[in-house]
């Protein structure tokens, strides 16, 4: 099998495979009502039911081409995707969580999603504007684009901390991959890692205690698909860090927030060596 979603219990450590198919599925988000996880592959969205777990084909009208940089929002009622159909480049869009037309959000591209605040009235994302990489917000009705954060060297996995007053990200911006943190409404970026390894998309947990994120070996480039990879968990008070998994996975694992509501367990995707 390709592909293998799972989940993984905090408390015990134990990884629950909940489906495997022969297709690339990526990026799991978790429905609020915890019924379901939310997966892409091959351009479409997919609900999946825990209790009969099977892909589940969402209604993104003439949106085809979605990747792997989507999600939910707070109160569960609607699908944040970000897709190529229309731009040829990442544009993101909102619809209803049960399917339908797509509104488009913003304007700019490419755009990719990666955090919805808390209180449902924003959106942060990656965006490259005039050759450079950068962290914006937008305002889900107004659509104004607002700058965060950018700079030389490259920007991603921007996600909100449960309270709304940081988004978290990776960066090399400080000649590695790390993960960083910045004020919600802007301001200056702080380091929170700084080791050998090559740390990618921070997913705060839903109480703030502690961020989990992707974790590849040293001396990689990007996120690459199909590597050997750790999922590690960064103290938010200390800032101690401890390995949870070591796995074959990637791009894909765990792009965007994952977590379940009360923060007991996290989805993540991982891959067969040798799968096309």
């Amino acid at each position: 099998m390709r592909s293998t979603l799972c989940i993984y219990e905090i408390g015990t450590g134990s990884v629950r495979e909940v489906l495997a198919t022969p297709r690339l599925i990526e990026a799991p988000n978790w429905t609020p009502d915890t019924a379901s996880l939310i997966v892409n592959g091959d351009g479409r969205m997919f609900r999946v039911p825990l209790k009969t777990p099977e892909l589940v084909a969402i209604d993104t009208g003439h949106a085809t081409k979605c990747n792997n940089d989507h999600g939910i929002s707070p109160d569960g009622s609607q699908l944040v995707i970000s897709d190529s159909t229309d731009t040829g480049q990442s544009c993101i869009w909102v619809l209803p969580i049960t399917g339908g037309a797509p509104r488009r959000i913003t304007a700019n591209v490419p755009s990719w999603w990666h955090g919805w605040s808390p209180d449902g009235r924003t959106l942060t994302y990656v965006g490259r504007r005039e050759g450079q990489f950068g962290l914006y917000t937008i305002g889900v009705e107004d659509g104004v684009e607002q700058h965060i954060v950018s700079g030389g060297g490259h920007y991603d996995g921007p996600d909100y901390t449960p309270d709304g007053a940081w988004i978290w990200f990776n960066s090399d911006r400080g000649g590695s991959m790390d993960l960083w943190r910045v004020p919600a409404a802007g301001g200056a970026p702080e380091r929170m890692t700084d080791d050998d390894r090559v740390n990618w998309f921070p997913h705060p947990a839903p109480d703030g205690s502690s961020v989990l994120y992707l974790s590849y070996e040293p001396g990689t480039e990007g996120h690459p698909r199909d590597r050997n990879v750790e999922l590690r968990l960064l103290d938010a008070a200390d800032g101690s860090v401890r390995t949870l998994l070591a796995l074959f996975g990637g791009q894909g694992t765990i792009n965007v927030p994952c977590w379940s509501p009360d923060g007991s367990r996290f989805a993540f995707v991982r891959y067969q060596p040798g799968g096309s």
